[in-house]
């Protein structure tokens, strides 16, 4: 009998999989904190004889070359990625064996990347669970256009092709278990679910019910914006990560936090947004250990600027510090534990700003025709309705298009309040007097607030 176990990343909104029998097992896309798969292995009490990637990553540093390293196993790499280290070089219809009467068959997929490779699980024979990858994924499919925008229209193309190739060739009630679209910027759009079957994608993915034309169409239509650390992933892993590095960071005191922001270091402040609005150190910004840390701190920060970590205490360090390692931000040039009152220097205060509801901002329109809203969404999120005469610069940009916020108080709002928090930081950093509106959008117009829906109203 043979098991799968899914291994969640949910900050990145991916999975990894163990899977195997009674004494062997493949682990599929593996994380970079490869920790996890050894314990989940020991748990089964199998030993881990093959490791495969469906394709080189864009959006995580994988624990895969690690991993084979580290157990002995067979390293199964796409033949067409190219890498600079040792691997067993897969080709469509290779096979792997797993366990008694386990198997892995190899099948081309392209379309989420050139090389795109899918694995399919086989029990005495027969197929039971696809390894999709960014391939097939559930109500969905992986987005075409993270390898060069000459190739975007040409892969969505192969993403149509491929996931018909499943389709054709699996029966309905295989598994499917993607490594993307549990949240992930991998996906095309939004995912289906947490789990399905074939013959569930066969009767509703676009990719399988869409002529190839259309699905084309609406596809590059509603790509949304990249992750700007994306670009750093594919060559880190195409060139072999390094083994990780989870020892805690060099602590800093007050002083040493000072000397870091004054030399344009990024000082990042990890409690909640509203411990941080209530007082933090002046210049720090904040970007909460339980949001999507690792997505939204990789996109902003240059790449390669020092990086010191403010905690409430050490567990939250070290889960921040293993979150942005799965992202190539490896080590922390220092930390410092407890509240501002350790982190400011002597003779300084702690910094604060408000934060409010869309209430009070509809109030304060009423009473100020000068109120400067900012809204940080994506222009996907925004397209479906925004506040009239809001301002808007997305979150990953506004640290780049501090100039075009209007003169006044700055109230500043996204979908729920995580990602206004963070702008919010980065325009009190920048000496703005800011609000953050911490609310769900929906509270907007229940608020009164004038809120535009109709795709050709202006914008501003």
């Amino acid at each position: 009998m043979f098991f799968v176990d899914v291994l969640e990343t949910e900050s990145l909104g991916n999975r990894s999989y163990l899977a195997g029998g009674a004494r062997s097992a493949v682990v599929v896309d593996p994380p970079r904190d490869i920790d996890r798969v050894v314990a989940a292995a020991a748990r089964r009490g199998v030993r881990i004889t093959a490791v495969a990637e469906t394709h080189v990553h864009n959006d995580y540093v994988t624990g895969g070359l690690e991993l084979a390293r580290l157990t002995g196993a067979r390293y199964l790499v796409p033949a067409g990625a190219q890498v600079a280290y040792a691997r067993v070089a897969v080709d469509d219809g290779d096979v792997e064996p797993v366990d008694t009467g386990l198997e892995l068959r190899a099948v081309a997929t392209p379309g989420h990347t050139p090389h795109h490779t899918s694995y399919v699980l086989h029990e005495a024979g027969r197929a039971v669970a696809a390894f999709t990858g960014g391939s097939l994924l559930i109500g969905a499919v992986g987005r075409p256009d993270l390898v060069e925008p000459r190739l975007t229209e040409e892969l969505a193309r192969a993403q149509h092709a491929s996931a018909h190739r499943l389709a054709d060739r699996l029966d309905d009630a295989v598994s499917v278990l993607p490594t993307h679209g549990f949240g992930s910027f991998c996906s095309a759009t939004a995912s289906g679910g947490e789990q399905s079957t074939i013959g569930a994608e066969r009767a509703a993915n676009p990719a399988l019910v869409q002529d190839v034309e259309t699905f084309v169409r609406e596809l590059l239509a509603g790509l949304d914006d990249v992750p700007a650390y994306y670009a750093h992933m594919a060559p880190v892993n195409s060139e072999g990560p390094a083994p990780l590095d989870l020892t805690e960071p060099r602590r800093a005191d007050a002083d040493e936090i000072a000397r870091r922001l004054a030399a344009g270091e990024w000082v990042v402040d990890l409690r909640s947004r509203v411990a941080f609005a209530a007082g933090h150190v002046a210049g720090s910004l904040n970007f909460e250990v339980d949001g999507q840390l690792a997505t939204y701190l990789a996109w902003l920060i240059p790449w390669g600027r020092p990086v010191t970590l403010l905690a409430h205490g050490p567990d939250d360090l070290a889960r921040a510090q293993r979150e942005l390692a799965r992202v190539g931000i490896d080590r922390p040039a220092a930390a410092a534990v407890g509240g501002p009152d350790d982190w400011i220097a002597e003779g300084s205060r702690p910094a604060s700003f408000r934060r409010a509801t869309f209430a009070e901002l509809a109030t304060a329109r009423r009473d100020d025709e000068g109120v400067v809203v900012v809204d940080v969404r994506r222009a996907a999120e925004r397209a479906h309705g925004w506040v009239r005469g809001s301002v808007h610069l997305p979150v990953h940009e506004i640290h780049r298009r501090l100039d075009e916020v209007p003169p006044g108080t700055v109230w500043v709002h996204c979908a729920g309040g995580m990602r206004a928090a963070v702008a919010a930081s980065v325009l009190d950093a920048a000496g703005r007097e800011v609000v953050a509106v911490d609310d769900g959008f929906a509270a907007a117009a229940e608020a009164g607030l004038p809120v535009v829906t109709s795709s050709d109203a202006p914008a501003a």
